[in-house]
């Protein structure tokens, strides 16, 4: 039988991906290298070459689902036309990474994974920022906004919003969830020196209970 050799990319990509599947049906932790192998038929020699460890592996596959869900905003951002506040509803909305991935998110969410969990909002911020930044250097030039730094607002915005209503950092109480909700708003419109009320839509987008 003819062996088939694969460009390491293509190789890479694949045991990713086989990852990705068994992390969300059979979960991580019950997870194993030799899980991959067998679903691949690939050799210990093989996934080891790409990665190190499982920790390395889901590391890859964050990545890899960060990545996905940045290009499908920028695929709505390059399609959107309107201002920077109707552009900012539909890139909030396309954020969203929970639809297909609600399994491996909410082991992300588990005390034991708050290492892995922090790691995998760095890697979205980092990477979404900039999308954040075009909107406000947009509203800038609209006149709507007002600030010499885009980026690094569109940084410490999303940081803020990411850890101060993550429950997996900290077990909030609705309360105060409903809170920082409510809050929000206010700090962004300040920050980016936006008219009052400007982004009262994000209010809805984080969890009540």
């Amino acid at each position: 039988m003819t062996r088939t050799v694969k460009k390491p990319e293509e190789r890479r990509q694949e045991i990713i991906a086989a990852a990705r599947v068994l992390f969300q049906s059979k979960e991580y932790d019950q997870t194993t290298m030799q899980d991959v192998m067998d679903a691949l038929g690939i050799a210990k020699g093989t996934i080891y070459y790409y990665f190190k460890s499982k920790e390395e592996l889901l590391d890859a596959v964050i990545e890899d689902l960060v990545d996905a869900n940045t290009a499908r905003m920028q695929q709505v951002l390059d399609e959107a036309s309107g201002s920077a506040l109707e552009k900012f509803r539909l890139l909030v909305t396309a954020s969203n990474m929970e639809e297909d991935n609600e399994q491996l998110l909410e082991q992300l969410h588990r005390p034991g994974n708050m290492g892995m969990h922090a790691r995998a909002l760095a890697v979205a911020i980092l990477k979404q920022a900039p999308l954040y930044a075009q909107l406000v250097q947009q509203g800038c030039e609209e006149g709507v906004f007002h600030t010499d730094i885009p980026l690094e607002t569109s940084e410490f915005i999303l940081t803020s919003i990411q850890f101060l209503t993550d429950v997996g950092f900290y077990p909030w109480t609705p309360e105060t969830l409903m809170r920082r909700a409510a809050a929000i708003p206010t700090i962004i419109e300040s920050l980016l020196n936006a008219p009052a009320g400007s982004f009262q839509f994000l209010v809805p987008q984080f969890p009540q209970e």
